[in-house]
């Protein structure tokens, strides 16, 4: 029996007929394994290496160009980090007028469901090749299962925060009796399933593949787990849990961070900002910043990575969301840029988003023409120097990559580290108009301010004059200000990561208003202000419609109120 996919629902267009050679761009030995052209399971699902051929293939359709894309657009797109580039999609330029039918090939989700089901197919038959092949033991069973378990859970994250309710399917698309016509099940209970799966399997994840493997970051690792916990607990309110998924994540960094001092202390590019390890920007005796960005951008799998979709030069794979949508060595601008606020003024110290010290801002755009071009992923190496004698912005020297073979970062240190700060704001709850901290409240400002001091310094540090620090009274009299620290840092550290979008979506639904959104978001627009406003303040329009495709296939799906009114008149 050939397995069969659904055609009358799209969702289930997940197949496991996937053409030979789409694996993995990276991990040699992983690599090595091919999915199959055809399944046939008579013959199929008898050793481990078929498990370890689906499970490439799971890895593989989410480095597909359809998955990053979507990344990029749903969690980004929206926000006040991006706008028009150079001959800008016309689903692109509708999504950033806020004019989103359901029509926009950007509501389509079969990509992402494709990986859900190659989970689901390899958390259905690894039990029985277990029993079947005794090489395929017990330990390497539970490991397999904490991969699939992950990355099915990272996908049906990605989708309950671009979409809000999603059809919810943990078993696999092999046989027309199956019904995968299903209503779409509510936001908190896709949660609350998708954390307890992968509390179930995290203790299975492996810790390492081996010393200074590359498959430690391009692999699901306990890490990648904790990570992925501590982002959903976020969105949850757990605000215990995540910050407890974060410490094991960032001890774990510290523990590496000892044992390489142990081994190297005078060619270690990591050092220490407080009690966290990053990588420098610059070292102690060079003139020039932008090693930070190098490691972590320009060559992947860095120090600071915990899992990356991991692309390798001379392969079949590319990542073409970067070349397309942010630009390369051949074309240095992309589809998308990014609004002029964000880097005017940078160098007259007038910038609200960032100081003339910080390396970011240097590293991740450029200005031409009055327009501002998105250069984060896109170059190799950068370099520019830490100082200048007249003041004026540096000059970077930027080696554009030849080809497209940028890494996808998931999950990285300071991510991790942030979303602790966020949590620690969050528990110590709000301060009274008058009220002096209590000593616990003091205690979770302090943790949450040194986790952003350390991410702002490392950024500025190699730049910066004495006098221009981050200074905790500053925001410590306020929750809001404390959380409007932590959510500028996450916009300077994160930005152009497919984040933006989904920490303004995570602001809303705990203000249960949209204010601060639409302040943020609204200097972006040129036109139809009031429009968009008006438009912007209900908290359905946070997330995406489904697609038309989807909701005649799928009788039991309803559309998102927010785009339930005549799509022809919708145009702002």
């Amino acid at each position: 029996m050939k397995i069969n996919n659904k055609q009358y629902l799209s969702l289930a267009a997940a197949l496991l007929l996937v053409p030979a050679g789409m694996g993995l761009s990276s991990c040699d030995d992983f690599l090595s394994i091919k999915p199959q052209n055809e399944i046939v399971l008579e013959n199929y699902w008898t050793e481990e290496a078929d498990v370890y051929s689906v499970l490439n293939s799971c890895y593989s359709q989410l480095e597909s160009s359809d998955c990053i894309n979507r990344m990029v657009v749903w969690g980004e797109l929206r926000s006040d980090n991006m706008t028009n580039g150079v001959s800008t999609g016309n689903d692109l330029q509708q999504t950033l007028k806020e004019n989103i039918l359901e029509t926009n090939s950007y509501t389509k989700w079969q990509c992402f469901y494709s990986v859900i089901n190659r989970c689901n197919t390899v958390l259905y038959y690894a039990p029985h090749v277990n029993e079947i092949d005794p090489n395929f033991t017990d330990s390497e069973l539970r490991a397999v299962e904490a991969e699939a378990t992950t990355l099915r859970s990272l996908c049906y994250f990605y989708l309950i925060r671009a979409f809000r309710d999603v059809p919810y399917i943990t078993y696999p698309s092999n046989d027309d009796r199956q019904e995968f016509q299903v209503p779409a099940t509510k936001f908190d209970e896709v949660l609350d399933n998708i954390i307890a799966d992968v509390e179930s399997v995290k203790d299975h994840a492996v810790r390492s593949y081996g010393e200074d493997s590359e498959e430690n970051t391009c692999r699901i690792t306990r890490w990648a787990c904790y990570s992925l916990l501590a982002d959903m607990y976020l969105w949850k309110g757990n605000w215990q849990k995540c910050i407890e998924n974060c410490d094991l994540v960032i001890e774990e960094k510290i523990r590496q961070y000892e044992e390489e001092y142990a081994k190297n202390p005078t060619t270690m590019t990591t050092e220490l900002y407080g009690i966290y390890p990053l990588i420098s920007e610059s070292s102690a005796s060079s003139n020039y910043a932008g090693n930070a960005y190098t490691e972590i951008f320009g060559e992947g799998d860095s120090f600071e990575s915990i899992f990356e979709l991991t692309f390798v030069n001379n392969q079949s794979v590319t990542n073409s969301t970067v070349s397309g949508f942010y630009g390369s060595k051949s074309n240095t601008t992309g589809q998308l840029g990014a609004p002029t606020f964000l880097f005017a003024d940078i160098f007259t110290g007038q910038n609200k988003y960032f100081t003339k010290t910080d390396c970011r801002a240097l590293e991740n755009m450029f200005e031409r023409n009055n327009k501002v071009y998105i250069q984060k992923y896109v170059n190799e190496s950068v370099n520019f120097r830490t100082s200048t004698t007249t003041g004026a912005a540096p000059t970077v020297n930027a080696e554009p990559r030849n080809q497209a073979f940028a890494n996808w970062i998931i999950y990285r240190l300071t991510d991790v580290m942030l979303m602790k700060a966020e949590a620690e704001v969050e528990l110590a709850g709000d301060v009274a108009e008058g009220a002096t901290l209590t000593e616990e409240q003091t205690q979770h400002y302090q943790k949450a301010f040194e986790l952003v001091d350390a991410v702002w310094r490392r950024a500025n540090n190699k730049r910066l004059a004495t006098t221009d620090v981050l200074k905790f009274d500053t925001y410590a009299t306020s929750r809001t200000d404390m959380e409007n620290l932590v959510l500028d840092e996450r916009q300077r550290e994160l930005m152009f990561e497919g984040k933006r979008w989904f920490d303004l979506v995570r602001v809303c639904r705990r203000d249960g208003e949209n204010d601060r959104m639409i302040t943020k978001v609204l200097p972006k627009f040129q036109e139809n202000t009031n429009a968009i406003r008006i438009k912007l303040s209900t908290q359905d329009i946070l997330y995406w419609p489904y697609n038309r495709d989807e909701l005649k296939q799928n009788p039991y799906l309803t559309q998102n109120p927010a785009y339930e009114t005549d799509k022809t008149e919708q145009n702002l």
